[in-house]
């Protein structure tokens, strides 16, 4: 694979900050410390630097649609506190099959109507079986026949089988890092930080992009969420899709009566991401609907670039097309209208 993002296309009038080169050490790398000065700058500087710096990499400043489906939900034997997939908690999420081909093929045959360029499956498993992969890959080939990006989430990867689904045509593979790695054991404990790092390696092995981010919200300090992005951020390449969720709370789960964080401070978060990782597609993803429309226009003037389109995520609600196709234009934001993968790698 030709390597990436070693020599990136410097930015235009960066006047009252540093140049961005000059952030990060010779090696290319973000500390924390260097992302903390990010997130500690003035509002209207940080927005200034994150619309530079996405204006410079993004010149058409389209924002992607994606869908994202659950093809498989609930049952799950993982104990992430944020998620009511987890078959431990007490949730309203009940344990369902893997879905029907042909199912599948006609929710993605609706998002390419409804206008979405990528079509993501979602199944709740700690990992897949084998005998999993062969299903899901008939999926990814129907998808890919009806000319959409696809994208799969499906927990832990081995190397066969990562490299199974970049032969039937996957072009992103998510797996998130969720929060800082000092931070993730407050979170999770059945699953380590390096499980998910050696998945996303064996996703970039097999030739596939990585969409690759996390939640917010969940307790964590700035500190914390400076080292999170800064782990992305110095992922080498970083993952082409930064999928940043604000934490929803759920009844049920142990996250149920978390405090939202600042929606500033999510804002603030979505620029840092956008400077730090300055090609990729930065996601709003979760927690759109309990933001509102004026965060999320901000959210947009500080780079974020791809939006979950449609009424449903995995489990929890998202606002509903129409509602999103109203905001998009009246902030005079075009669709990304290609239906080829973005792949920097």
């Amino acid at each position: 694979m030709q390597a990436t993002q070693t020599a990136e296309k410097p930015l235009t009038q960066v006047k009252s900050q540093k140049d961005l080169h000059k952030e990060v050490d010779a090696s290319g790398a973000w500390s924390v410390a260097q992302v903390e000065a990010l997130f500690a700058l003035p509002l209207s500087d940080l927005m200034f630097k994150a619309q530079e710096t996405h204006r410079a990499y993004f010149p058409d400043g389209d924002v992607e649609l994606a869908t994202l489906l659950s093809i498989k939900t609930g049952g799950c034997p993982e104990d992430c506190s944020y998620c009511p997939q987890a078959a431990r908690y007490d949730t309203d999420v009940k344990a369902n099959k893997l879905m029907d081909l042909e199912e599948v093929l006609e929710a993605a045959k609706a998002a390419k109507a409804a206008g979405s360029n990528r079509f993501c499956m979602g199944a709740a498993w700690r990992e897949p079986k084998d005998r999993d992969i062969e299903k899901v890959t008939a999926m990814i080939k129907g998808v890919k026949a009806l000319g959409l990006e696809t994208c799969a989430t499906l927990g832990m990867l081995e190397a066969n089988q990562a490299q199974a689904l970049q032969e039937a045509g996957l072009d992103f593979y998510n797996h998130n890092l969720d929060t800082s790695e000092d931070f993730y054991r407050s979170v999770i404990s059945t699953r380590g930080y390096q499980d998910r790092l050696d998945t996303i390696s064996n996703v970039r092995a097999a030739g596939m992009s990585v969409c690759c981010g996390g939640i917010v919200g969940m307790g964590e300090s700035r500190e914390q969420r400076a080292a999170f992005l800064a782990r992305l951020a110095n992922l080498s390449p970083y993952p082409e899709s930064v999928p940043i969720n604000h934490l929803v709370p759920v009844a049920g789960t142990p996250l149920a009566d978390q405090k939202p964080l600042d929606p500033l401070e999510f804002v603030r978060t979505i620029a840092v991401a956008r400077i730090t990782m300055p090609r990729a597609r930065v996601r709003l993803s979760a927690g759109r609907q309990e933001l509102g429309r004026a965060v999320q226009a901000m959210c947009f003037q500080a780079g974020a670039n791809s939006i979950f389109y449609g009424e449903q995520l995995l489990t929890t609600a998202n606002p509903e097309a129409e509602q999103d196709r109203e905001l998009l234009a009246e902030l005079g934001l075009k669709t990304k209208q290609s239906h080829k993968a973005e792949v920097l790698i």
